[in-house]
């Protein structure tokens, strides 16, 4: 299985996708967190994460596949690429759930294009990965939903697991090699980073919101769209309960900080039901913490 495992390891590092390990049997990534970095190799100089230490070396790659089977995942964004995943409904989803290849067949219809011809492997819950090289000098990030129900994008900040992969549920296998196409251009359109929101061009030209108030939710929009993968909710907690206390002093309006919000978090990966939650609750907790007006 090693030897199988650094296989499709090497094969994705020929193809020029960075690859790192992922947990034996597991989608998560097997490398160390920054709360537990030991402050040296390749985070002498401070903490890398998974998307600095993918790789395409052979040497490093045979290195660190040479003693467990792990799993390989592609950081998509060093690797040029854009991924869209076609999910499967969950079990308990009901019957007629469309799986995210029905949805994306269906939005293809609509723009009246035919499903893209490109690399695709099937996963291991049976759903699909289409893969697309990025855009030239553009910066897409992961999305969740956006495309329509069951269907995210992995780019910058993502990953994906790579065919040869397995977990308990099957293997990762490749089901068209055709090279990665580029990434449509009707695609592109429906993908590419939207404009500020209308909320914060509101708080930016209203009198009634101060410059402290308005540069704090600006600030706190752009962590959250610039969260990494697996610390976006909590940075969505983190920003609502900071922004909270602008709406318990009469700063901002509540319908602007939750707007904002939610587009930085869609735009960062998180589920539009997810976003909500979280907003709601980070909201909730801090308003109620400052009940008061704050005075001048």
């Amino acid at each position: 299985m090693s030897t199988h495992l650094l296989t499709a390891a090497l094969d994705a590092a020929e193809r020029g996708w960075h690859v790192f390990p992922l947990r034996p049997g597991d989608k998560r990534p097997a490398l160390h967190g920054e709360s537990v970095c030991p402050r040296l190799g390749d985070c002498a100089g401070g903490h890398r994460k998974w998307e600095d230490r993918a790789t395409t070396d052979p040497d490093r790659i045979r290195r660190a596949w040479a003693d467990r089977p792990f799993n390989v995942g592609i950081a998509t964004g060093p690797s040029g690429l854009v991924v869209v995943d076609l999910d499967m409904p969950k079990p308990n989803s009901s019957t007629d759930t469309p799986s995210g290849v029905t949805t994306f067949q269906a939005l293809c219809e609509r723009a009246g294009q035919a499903v893209p011809t490109t690399y695709r492997t099937r996963t291991a819950s049976g759903g699909h990965h289409l893969y697309f090289t990025a855009p030239p000098g553009i910066r897409l990030a992961n999305s969740a939903g956006r495309l329509g129900k069951l269907i995210d994008t992995r780019a910058h900040g993502g990953y994906v697991v790579a065919a040869g992969s397995f977990t308990p549920t099957g293997p990762y296998t490749v089901t068209d090699p055709t090279p990665p196409a580029p990434l449509p251009d009707w695609l592109h359109a429906l993908l590419r980073p939207r404009q500020a929101s209308r909320g914060l061009m509101a708080v930016a030209s209203s009198p009634k919101s101060s410059s402290y108030a308005a540069a704090a939710l600006r600030a706190e929009t752009a962590t959250v769209r610039t969260a990494p993968q697996g610390e976006r909710d909590a940075t969505l907690l983190s920003a609502a309960r900071a922004l909270g206390r602008f709406i318990a002093w009469g700063d901002l309006p509540r319908s602007v900080v939750e707007e904002a919000l939610q587009e930085a978090a869609e735009s960062a990966g998180l589920s539009s039901r997810q976003c909500r939650s979280t907003v709601r609750s980070g909201l909730n907790w801090s308003i109620a913490r400052n009940p008061q007006r704050r005075t001048a």
